[in-house]
């Protein structure tokens, strides 16, 4: 009988073990979770070419400042996007960040690239195209590139054009888009206000 009794104590401290390992298991299970949800975490604020407070250009809406940088529900998923608030509309768009490059957001020109746009501009050479519509669709192409080079010839050429003969609402238009990007973007490249930029563009042009 003893021994009996002694067989039955190994099994229940078999069982109490076995019980034991399995309650081990139970509470590491929760911290592997816990990891891969801070694993996770990190992976959504990877980051980025721009930060908040940087100014970029935004092609066809001009300088914007990037407020916050922060993911977003689009079509059911999380996002990392960009907020920008527009200095001229003062509107606010959402950026998606993977996608930033292929919509043309840019950083500022430098300082010294403003030699380069005002060069452009004092250049006297004219758009030759006499057909308005394809004119116009040439230089709404360059306004889109995001380029301030290409913008800049916009804007000499139709301000050249204008002096000759009249331009059309559209044109005219598109005239002042040019003229309104190259000032707020070389307002903040030389650090001046948008007036002085405004100044110095209208002098070189005349």
């Amino acid at each position: 009988m003893p021994q009996a009794k002694s067989k039955t104590a190994k099994k229940k401290t078999a069982k109490k073990a076995a019980k034991k390992k399995a309650s081990a298991k139970k509470t590491a299970a929760p911290k592997a979770k816990k990891k891969s949800s801070t694993a996770s975490k990190k992976a959504d604020t990877d980051f980025t070419d721009f930060t908040v407070g940087d100014y970029v250009v935004y092609p066809m809406h001009g300088v914007g400042e990037i407020s916050a940088v922060q993911n977003q529900n689009i079509l059911g998923k999380r996002t990392l996007c960009y907020i920008l608030e527009i200095e001229n509309s003062k509107m606010k768009v959402m950026i998606p960040v993977d996608s930033a490059k292929e919509r043309g957001i840019r950083p500022i020109i430098q300082k010294k690239d403003v030699k380069k746009v005002l060069d452009l501009l004092k250049k006297d050479e004219v758009d030759t195209e006499e057909d308005w519509k394809i004119r116009y669709q040439n230089n709404q192409n360059k306004i889109r590139s995001g380029s301030i080079y290409s913008v800049a010839e916009v804007c000499r050429n139709l301000y050249k054009r204008a002096r000759d003969k009249e331009l059309s609402l559209m044109e005219r238009r598109l005239y002042e888009l040019a003229y309104s990007l190259i000032t707020s973007e070389l307002a903040l490249a030389r650090s001046v206000s948008t007036e002085e930029a405004s100044n110095l563009i209208s002098e070189v042009l005349s």
